[in-house]
């Protein structure tokens, strides 16, 4: 069982402890009635979703589109909305609706501000319903909106490294079939020519300067899980992150090696020994961090809307 069955699974049973606390139904309160059985229709669901049973392929196809996580999450959701509308009452729920709201709404959305605004008793139950739900509905759709935002952003992140890891792999292959064609030498009137390699150009040179840009990118991808902090979302990012890193390093170290060969950095960069060529990889792979570190931040914006964090103090 994956990390988002784990927390849905304790929701779940959250929502039919709740249920089961509610009592007997009022057999003048039909709409509680009605609400109680959303409960357990969407409880249901949320069942199937979990432990629902594919093939390898359509466990692909799922793992790609996200719907049974996102159909889970959403079933889950309206069961919560479903128990909490079922009760006679709202005062001892309305500290916990007002922060779960307060997670998701603004300050001046109308269905937050009538939620916060409410005082039980002073409208009909029928009324305080509406009032609840509304907000709560609203709540949990800006919720739900923003896991399927996360899930576009972990397929285009996916997409992306796959585009990156065929551009690498075809460098590679046309270095060591034909290692004239990308030269990984580096020489000048002043300095005698050096290769990853040795003193002449071989086939693996591509592949050297790949592997330690590589190298490089990992080390920034440690700095990224150090400060990454824990997430309840169902879709976690810092592996494709750590992933886009380490084939963009790979790149931009073939083509930072390209243009101390082309002269590009005459003047201001000399390569005197191999090294140097081979440090100068390393450091190449790591420089992918300054690009990189725009996809890192609206990556936290994304994932801050799919996991909300409490206000700071001060914040707005």
């Amino acid at each position: 069982m994956t990390d988002w069955r784990l927390v849905v699974q304790s929701r779940l049973d959250r929502v039919r402890a709740d249920l089961a606390a509610l009592g007997p139904p009022d057999p003048l309160d039909l709409e509680s009635q009605q609400w109680r059985e959303v409960a357990r229709q969407e409880a249901a669901v949320v069942d199937d979703m979990i432990n629902r049973e594919e093939s390898r392929l359509k466990t692909v196809a799922s793992w790609w589109s996200g719907w049974h996580i996102e159909r889970a999450w959403r079933s889950l959701h309206e069961a919560e909305i479903a128990v909490v509308a079922a009760g006679d009452g709202f005062l001892g729920r309305l500290p916990g609706l007002k922060a779960r709201v307060a997670e998701n709404l603004d300050e001046d959305d109308p269905r937050r501000v009538a939620l916060e605004e409410l005082r039980p008793g002073e409208f009909p139950l029928s009324i305080e319903r509406e009032i609840v739900v509304d907000a709560l509905r609203a709540s949990f759709d800006k919720s739900d909106f923003a896991h399927a935002g996360s899930r576009a952003l972990r397929n285009k992140l996916i997409a992306a490294s796959v585009v990156l890891f065929v551009v690498n792999t075809l460098l590679g292959v046309i270095g060591w079939t034909q290692p004239g064609w990308i030269p990984m030498c580096v020489g000048s009137e002043r300095l005698p020519t050096v290769c990853p390699s040795g003193k002449a150009a071989a086939g693996a040179d591509v592949w050297l300067i790949q592997v330690l840009g590589a190298f490089g990118a990992i080390l920034s991808a440690v700095v990224l899980l150090l400060r990454r902090r824990p997430s309840l979302s169902p879709y976690v990012m810092i592996g494709y992150q750590a992933t886009i890193k380490i084939l963009l390093g790979a790149a931009l170290a073939v083509i930072g090696i390209l243009a101390l060969g082309a002269g590009v950095t005459t003047g201001l960069i000399g390569v005197a020994s191999q090294a140097a060529l081979l440090l100068w990889a390393v450091i190449l792979g790591y420089s992918q961090q300054i690009a990189t570190r725009l996809l890192d931040s609206y990556t936290d914006r994304v994932m801050d809307q799919a996991r909300p964090l409490p206000r700071l103090e001060g914040q707005r």
